[in-house]
């Protein structure tokens, strides 16, 4: 279940604008930081960093190289 709710938020981080604690809400944690404990754990960078590194880019992640 952590790996939906994580991937959900990668998602809205790079598709969206939504600030961490409606992503947070949108995909079923119980706070914003137990969102960021669990996506620094997950990913391995923070929510700031992966937004900078993959925000705007939507689904054209994979044209450029990027691994999701």
């Amino acid at each position: 279940m952590t790996k939906v709710r994580v991937t959900a938020a990668r998602e809205l981080q790079e598709t969206g604008d939504a600030a961490p604690k409606q992503v947070a809400g949108r995909c079923g944690f119980a706070d914003v930081d137990t969102l960021r404990r669990v996506f620094v754990r997950r990913v391995g960078v923070t929510l700031a960093e992966y937004r900078k590194r993959y925000g705007g880019m939507g689904e054209e992640w994979w044209k450029w190289g990027c691994q999701r």
